[in-house]
């Protein structure tokens, strides 16, 4: 399979459950680049890159997250490689700033 880039962001009960560490360590445990953060809007915003079949699965397991959050939607689209230049030099999956 070829690889992929998407964005995707969380809604629902998402900030302060460490869904960001959480989202962090699901994507290095599938060799997955990108990177992840909090929007003040309340929701966790990520761009996930790798092999089509585990980023897919990694936007399924997004639905559910860490025990305490309580997710209701995952928007997921298609990105470029332009989004994965936000990351911190020399790092293949970042946690960034919230913006």
């Amino acid at each position: 399979m070829s690889d992929v880039i998407r964005h995707i962001i969380v809604r629902g009960k998402v900030q302060g459950v460490g869904y960001r560490a959480w989202i962090t360590g699901e994507a290095e445990a599938r060799g997955l680049a990108g990177w992840a953060r909090n929007r003040k809007d309340g929701t966790v915003e990520a761009v996930l890159s790798g092999p089509e079949d585990a980023v897919a699965a990694l936007i399924a397991k997004c639905q559910y997250g860490p025990g305490m959050a309580r997710v209701t939607r995952v928007d997921d689209q298609r990105a470029g490689d332009h989004m994965l230049t936000q990351r911190a030099p020399g790092e293949r999956f970042s946690v960034l700033p919230t913006i």
